[in-house]
């Protein structure tokens, strides 16, 4: 049971928090062309660690992939949508004045 809890709750969470932290230094000390670099490569490492992870409970520890996989996918994906919009937030913020002025 607490293989299911540390791999299928709490990886996701802390791999999308550890991605949340350097693109939030991203954006905000590089600024907004870099973070959309960082943002596609993000996926590339996020795929790797979504691979790694199910590889590791499904293959490797024998976890029931009936349970472990959602579990898993819910996670990442909800921690992914809030990275998303913390990191749109400080993307607004960190807009040019031109820009801003066209969209109004």
């Amino acid at each position: 049971m607490i293989e299911y809890i540390l791999l299928g709750v709490l990886a996701p969470i802390i791999l999308n928090l550890m991605h949340m932290i350097i693109g939030l230094y991203v954006v905000t000390q590089r600024g907004n062309l870099m973070s959309l670099g960082f943002t596609g490569m993000g996926f590339l490492t996020k795929t790797m660690g979504m691979i790694f992870l199910t590889w590791l409970g499904v293959g490797y520890l024998e976890l029931d992939f009936r349970i472990y996989i959602p579990l898993l996918t819910f996670f990442w994906f909800f921690t992914h949508i809030v990275e998303a919009f913390v990191i749109q937030h400080y993307m607004k913020e960190n807009g040019s004045k031109h820009i801003k002025q066209i969209q109004i």
